[in-house]
Formats: structure tokens, sequence, C-alpha cells
């Protein structure tokens, strides 16, 4: 099994790459957001970003704290399957609380921790 170190190359500014780094916008309110449309959004973004292995592989050698890191929601170094409002859940699931499934590239499947 490779480690992440294997994953992520030395001298490789894979972060200028990124599609939240080439945004014409500012992010940084979307990928750490407790709002599920802003989480929403962010995961979409990383859907389609060229460098979302690179991302998510720091991402889990960090421990990253908090935010969305290559299309994954982390909160206190492991990744939330899942995430609903406050308060009680509905008896009905509602459409726009759902948040886009990402894939996790399968090299990096068995470093993931989840809560």
């Amino acid at each position: 099994m490779l480690g992440i170190e294997h994953i992520l190359i030395a001298g490789d500014d894979w972060q200028a790459r990124g599609r939240c780094a080439t945004s014409a916008e500012p992010l940084s309110e979307v990928f750490f957001s407790e709002e599920l449309h802003d989480i929403a959004r962010a995961k979409s973004i990383c859907a389609e970003c060229p460098v979302i292995a690179e991302c998510l592989a720091g991402a889990i050698e960090r421990e990253e704290p908090y935010g969305v890191w290559g299309g994954q929601l982390f909160l206190n170094g492991k990744v939330l399957m899942q995430k609903r409002r406050r308060g009680r859940p509905p008896k009905v699931a509602r459409p726009e609380d759902r948040l886009p499934e990402v894939p996790v590239p399968a090299h990096l499947v068995p470093l993931l921790r989840t809560a």
C-alpha cells in the first residue's frame, strides 16, 4: 500500500491549479461554512477539480480540522459522511439537504478516517 508521501509530489505546486484557487471570487466562506447549501457548492466545485486527489491526500496527511477538502467534508481530522441541519431531523428528508457525493480516489480510500 502506498503512503501519502508517494501521492504528494515534492515541489509540485498543485494548489495553484485547483478550481478553488483559480476562481474569480473568494471561496473561503463556502469551503468553511456550516450551511448545507455552501457545503454542497464547495463539494460541487471540488467534483470538477483537476487536483482533487492531491488536495484530499494533503488534507488526510494534515488531519485537517474543518472544511471541505478534496470534495470531502472534514471535522476534527475525519471525513463526515453526512451532515444535517441543526435541530430535529424532518420525518421526510428534504431534497435540498442532500449533499453531492464526490467519489474518493481508490488509492486514498484505505487512508480515510470517517466520523
